[in-house]
């Protein structure tokens, strides 16, 4: 018996419920996310499943053999790796053996689950996979539209599966392409889409042991929409909202058609082939069925990870700083964790030993929704993981001004949409090119040849440069129209407080402290929100930064820390800055408010600032291959050049993840590729901090990781494809082309530079220094992150009291010694 003969309304909520957690979610551009693509599946082994994922989705789990290969007769992983692997693997052979067999002929029939759409697909010389995935993916476009199209045509008050039903009931294009009944078929579908869904997998007749392989390979045909329909839930659930199911009902419309395909087809042929390939799928076993050339690649995967876990382990033994001296520096500056400031903070480092550097994650401990003058609306400037504490509002400190200023952004706003639509329009558009065009061509020179900028950034647009500097935060806790905003004094007490305390900067204050956050500059770039921050929400660190300063400045907060053992000096001034990753420019804001006493320190702070930045250029130039000319100028030319698909490189080669005190990685070159979190667990007597960096941080740093490694290994399913031929949907996505589902994940451009691979794929290597057993303790407590080291999608390590790595984690809360 099928079990969709006996299925219930909440068995099918539960099964959809179950391949929807397996669908990773996808943010809009504006707020693009590195988020892991196997998000929902990493409470399962990492072989398992890539070769599952082998069979649903066609996915490579690992770049191809010749890259390991490649790897292997450059010395970059050694036979004494391989039979690691193999031995791990319980594979039986030798590492002569198994390099042997990899160039036999592998008669590999392995399993591919297919859909009705997959079976159908060039039946009658049509293509009716792609034809339901561009009918979907055109509707969707519409139904989540952000203000891009100027006419709207979906009902956004409708739930999903109902706006598409409505849509399939009266779109004349399924029956034009030779799908009779289309319309007729969709109007007696149920009206809930449970019940929907219920029938449907009735009338399939999919097999129990089978339901689920059939629905991830389903939701998988369309991974980018059903992805942004994840994010949706994801996000409701942040808010407390168990009940919101956007990707159940999207699955419900790819059953739906289905459905329709198997039934007004009417071909004997693909129902026979439909029965067959349920029976298939039906009979997988993980064991039995395993794809014998995955394993392959898994093995040689496990030896590169090892070679580099060598490599990183050997780099940080080097560097002898078995004892930490507590002394107080000249400055101190605080930058996040990104695997951009590593190399800046580096070149810092050695320009003035009486800087120290320090790591901490860029919202720097205040998760805040930042309003802009003259937004209505505010950004979330936090990880994604967690929920904004208090709304902050920008202003320049004068009411007068902050009035004038938003009636100008207002004004401009208003012009800028009025003289869009004119251009777009479906009458004005043809009149709009013949007398106007031409007032065009001297900017689309300029822009051309890199003399101006195509478009100012959006945060300054309708501000000029004296205004951009008075540009504050009002941490005056007040209400308006919109609502409440500012931050307490008895909150902002417990956030310096808190934020203090993560950073391990609880004593040793410098005379001047460096808060900054990052961003970058680009241009006609849809995923510019991912260089600026791959984990706030696509926002850049500046109003954090902001933020951080002005209550660490606050004279009651100052006078209330004492109360609990935490003593700033008077002298001490933080000053909030940004470091543009694209440039490795460092601005200081708000410099009007720092004291003259600091006049002398802020003018020898910015010369080695600006000689850091040239070190810096002059690194990244040569992974850039600029390597003649002036790097300086070709760097610039590149933060505002529109043709320009490789401004900068962004976390590619993101490898490691270390948490320590600084003076454990200083000296270390990295090569930019180590998020580096300052941490000292001495300080941390309950274990808290511990906690809350292998909760939060270590598991942003781990989707990054795997957003990288995955748009490396198979940039078809995970990645969004060549970016010269990315098309804004909506202003939520880009099509590769003019249709198809929406791309997830990273361009090609973003991980390989046309002759190898900048990422190279390798799993997270985190090294904390800290005791195992608590660490095991925070590891037991918590399931989800156990999960990711237990199943290897991260590899743990430990750092002991001499500054080595001396254990691995390596599961069940189990360690082994680091030979």
């Amino acid at each position: 018996m099928q079990l969709a003969e006996k299925q219930n309304i909440k068995e099918v909520e539960s099964l959809l419920k179950n391949t929807s957690a397996k669908i990773a979610p996808l943010w809009s551009l504006e707020n693009f996310v590195a988020v892991n693509p196997y998000l929902g599946m990493a409470n399962r082994p990492f072989g398992e499943v890539m070769q599952q994922l082998k069979i649903t989705a066609d996915a490579e789990p690992t770049l191809p053999i010749s890259f390991y290969l490649k790897a292997l007769e450059e010395g970059r992983i050694s036979k004494e790796d391989i039979a690691y692997a193999l031995n791990k693997h319980n594979k039986g052979i030798n590492a002569d053996q198994f390099l042997a067999q990899l160039f036999e002929q592998i008669d590999d029939k392995a399993l591919k689950v297919k859909t009705v759409g997959d079976l159908a697909s060039n039946l009658n010389g049509k293509d009716w996979k792609r034809f339901m995935i561009d009918r979907i993916s055109h509707w969707a476009a519409a139904y989540f539209d952000q203000n891009q199209a100027a006419w709207k045509t979906a009902k956004k008050q409708d739930s999903l599966y109902a706006a598409w039903k409505k849509e399939a009931e009266v779109d004349y294009s399924t029956e034009l392409m030779g799908l009779s009944g289309f319309r007729n078929m969709a109007k007696t579908l149920p009206e809930n889409s449970l019940e929907a869904a219920r029938t449907i997998l009735e009338k399939l007749k999919v097999p129990e042991n089978a339901l689920e392989l059939y629905l991830q390979r389903l939701a998988m045909t369309m991974s980018g929409w059903a992805g942004f329909c994840a994010r949706i839930d994801f996000e409701a659930n942040l808010a407390g909202n168990k009940e919101s199911r956007a990707t159940s009902e999207f699955i419900t419309i790819l059953l739906s058609w289905e459905y329709c395909l198997l039934e007004l087809l009417k071909s004997d042929e693909l129902k026979s082939e439909w029965s067959v390939n349920k029976s298939i799928i039906a009979t997988y076993n993980a064991v039995e069925s395993a794809d014998k050339q995955v394993l392959n690649q898994l093995v040689l995967q496990d030896a590169f990870d090892r070679t580099n876990q060598r490599l990183i382990i050997d780099k940080i033994a080097k560097n002898d700083k078995s004892t930490i001296e507590a002394k107080t520096p000249r400055a101190q500056a605080i930058f996040c964790i990104d695997v951009r400031s590593e190399l800046y903070r580096r070149n810092l480092e050695a320009l003035d030993s009486d800087i120290a550097t320090m790591g901490f994650a860029g919202f720097f401990a205040f998760p805040v929704k930042y309003t802009q003058m003259g937004h209505e609306h505010g950004s979330n400037n936090c990880p994604v993981l967690l929920n904004t504490s208090h709304t902050i509002k920008e202003t320049t400190g004068d009411t007068q001004v902050d009035a004038k200023i938003i009636a100008n952004r207002s004004l401009k706003q208003h012009v800028q949409k009025a003289w869009s639509t004119f251009k777009s329009g479906a009458v004005s558009c043809f009149s709009f090119v013949s007398p106007i065009g031409l007032s065009f061509l001297p900017k689309l020179f300029t822009n051309s040849f890199g003399l101006t900028r195509p478009v100012k950034h959006p945060d300054q647009v309708g501000l000029d440069d004296k205004t951009v500097e008075m540009k504050k935060v009002s941490l005056e806790a007040k209400k308006d129209v919109t609502g409440a905003y500012g931050i307490p004094l008895e909150e902002r007490i417990k956030m310096a407080e808190n934020a203090l305390r993560a950073m391990s900067l609880t004593e040793n204050f410098a005379k001047s402290v460096l808060i900054v956050g990052h961003g970058s500059s680009t241009v006609n770039n849809p995923h510019a929100t991912g260089l600026d921050c791959g984990a706030c929400g696509g926002n850049t660190g500046e109003a954090n930064a902001k933020v951080a300063a002005a209550v660490l400045n606050d004279s009651e907060v100052r006078k209330a820390l004492v109360n609990v053992g935490i003593e700033i000096p008077e002298t001490t001034v933080f000053i909030a800055c940004k470091h543009d990753t694209t440039t490795d420019e460092v601005t200081l804001f708000n410099t009007d408010l720092i004291p003259a006493s600091h006049d002398e320190e802020i003018s020898h702070l910015k010369k080695l600032l600006r000689m850091a930045a040239i070190a810096a250029r002059s690194e990244r130039g040569q992974r850039m291959n600029l390597n003649e000319g002036n790097v300086d100028q070709q760097v610039f030319a590149r933060s505002k050049d529109w043709s320009q698909v490789r401004p900068e490189w962004g976390l590619a080669g993101c490898s490691s993840f270390i948490v320590a005190p600084r003076e454990r990685t200083q000296g270390v070159d990295f090569g930019g590729k180590a998020f580096l979190h300052s941490y000292d667990w001495k300080k941390d007597k309950t274990f808290s901090v511990l906690e809350l960096i292998m909760t939060a941080p270590m598991v942003v740093t781990s989707w990054i990781n795997l957003q990288y490694y995955a748009s490396t290994v198979d940039n078809k399913v995970f990645g969004s494809g060549n970016k010269t031929l990315h098309n804004v949907v909506g202003g939520l996505g880009v099509f590769e082309g003019f249709a198809g589902d929406l791309r997830v994940g990273l361009p090609l451009q973003s991980v390989f530079d046309g002759q190898k691979y900048q990422h190279e794929p390798q799993r997270l290597n985190v090294i904390i220094e800290a005791p195992a057993d608590e660490m095991s303790k925070i590891l037991e407590k918590h399931k989800s992150i156990r999960d990711l080291c237990d199943n290897e999608w991260i590899y743990l390590f430990a750092m002991n009291a001499e500054g080595k790595v001396a254990y691995k984690y390596i599961s069940d809360l189990q360690w082994e010694v680091v030979d």
